[in-house]
């Protein structure tokens, strides 16, 4: 049997509300949860105890499959069914749907697919499927494995978040987020990254308020987001841009030199 672990709290309006902060921004104005959110709330809370050296915990969904190895956040999908609001009682349940092993051009990897539903008075309104790899230690840091859009792909609105150390050391913060990639250059450097990391998920949030701001609604659509290579360095604005459809959102570094791509994303009708 699949194993699972199952979580229920309120959904407070405090992490909103620093969220918002952080993105320099008033808090929700009515008790609806924006898109993706929910990454704030029903967060797995390790003990100390259970901490990897890296700051990962050791144990639970997924579970590193073996000692050393090193995580990273690669991607997924979120369909949002109805909003989640604020002030309710909320459970989520998740649990791993899939474990692949590949050989990658840094050593052996490990896919791992985790599936969460979170749901209020018994009705499912956020399905998500998030992709995490496991790199053997000493391995190289995944370069991108696709070419690079270039920057004419995304020629819509843009929006752009200045990112340095104090803003990952909320994130992480808000996040519960240990790894220790995200705040120590020290850390970072033995993992074989030029620099501090900037989060994945901030990263794809940044689309997903692109798309909200522009007045895109996300739900009954599912948001796909795919790392194409690690973001590294800070100081530096990031810069989300859309595509002319609406539907489609890219982050890149820009910092007066040539936009670099890190995400690229896509929400369907789901």
């Amino acid at each position: 049997m699949t194993e699972q672990l199952t979580r229920t709290e309120v959904l407070a309006p405090e992490p909103a509300e620093a969220l918002a902060a952080l993105l320099d921004i008033d808090p929700p104005a009515d008790e609806l949860l924006p898109p993706l959110w929910h990454w704030l709330h029903l967060l797995p809370r390790p003990r100390t105890a259970d901490l990897s050296p890296d700051g990962h915990p050791i144990t639970g969904i997924p579970a590193p499959p073996g000692p050393g190895r090193r995580r990273m956040f690669a991607g997924g999908r979120i369909t949002t069914l109805r909003p989640l609001r604020l002030g309710v009682p909320a459970t989520r349940v998740t649990e791993v749907v899939d474990v692949r092993e590949k050989q990658g051009r840094s050593g052996p990897l490990t896919f791992a697919t985790v599936r969460s539903t979170i749901s209020q008075a018994d009705r499912p309104g956020v399905v998500e499927e998030q992709d995490i790899v496991y790199r053997a230690p000493g391995g190289a840091a995944l370069p991108a494995e696709d070419p690079e859009p270039s920057k004419e792909s995304w020629p819509g609105p843009r929006l752009e978040l200045g990112v340095d150390e104090a803003l990952l050391f909320r994130f992480s913060a808000l996040t519960f987020n240990a790894h220790r990639i995200h705040y120590d250059l020290g850390w970072a450097a033995h993992e074989g990254y030029a620099g501090l990391v900037v989060h994945g998920p901030l990263q794809t949030l940044l689309m997903a308020e692109l798309l909200r701001r522009e007045g895109i609604d996300l739900v009954g659509h599912t948001f796909t987001h795919r790392l194409l290579a690690p973001l590294v360095g800070v100081p530096r604005p990031l810069v989300a841009a859309a595509g002319t459809d609406g539907l489609a959102a890219g982050v890149r570094a820009g910092d007066g030199a040539d936009l670099v791509s890190a995400v690229a994303s896509r929400s369907t009708p789901g």
